[in-house]
């Protein structure tokens, strides 16, 4: 019986040492598993980041293009034709702030703009709404003053709100 305890002791050790190996060579496949994810992670953080500022150089150029479009657009348009123009739209188009674009004001009108889309987004509108009753009273105050008093406060004097 020794001898057979022997054999099957024999047999056992041989069994354990091939399940060490199977389970080293697992365990480097699973490191080579592991540093191929690392490298894919890295490439894929590389080209997302190649992707959003490259989406952000055409965010900027379009802009630009619209700025410049507008102006040149509106620079056509004398002083009353300004002043009627700026307050037709604040009141209709208010709460987009393009009535700040055709006065030049483009910080303030991208504020407007920005207010209405995206806190109007999470507010459900409310942000919206204050930027067209905004928009609304500018509007009125524009078409109720003389065209002299809206030329030197709005366009000789830069003064961006009310």
């Amino acid at each position: 019986m020794s001898e057979e305890n022997k054999d099957l002791g024999d047999k056992a050790e041989d069994a354990m040492d091939k399940a060490k190996d199977k389970a080293k060579d697992l365990g480097g496949k699973a490191s080579e598993k592991l540093d191929d994810a690392k490298e894919a992670t890295k490439e894929f953080a590389e080209d997302a980041k190649e992707k959003a500022s490259e989406f952000a150089h055409e965010a900027k150029d379009t802009a630009k293009e619209f700025t410049d479009s507008a102006k040149e657009a509106f620079s056509k348009a004398g002083g009353d034709n300004k002043k009627m123009l700026a307050g037709i739209l604040a009141i209709v188009l208010g709460a987009l702030g393009v009535h700040k674009f055709i006065l030049g004001y483009n910080k303030e009108g991208i504020i407007m703009l920005a207010v209405t889309i995206v806190l109007g987004f999470f507010t459900c509108g409310i942000g919206a709404s204050l930027m067209g009753i905004l928009g609304l009273i500018e509007g009125i105050i524009y078409l109720t003053k003389s065209d002299e008093e809206f030329y030197n406060t709005y366009q000789v004097g830069q003064k961006p709100w009310f």
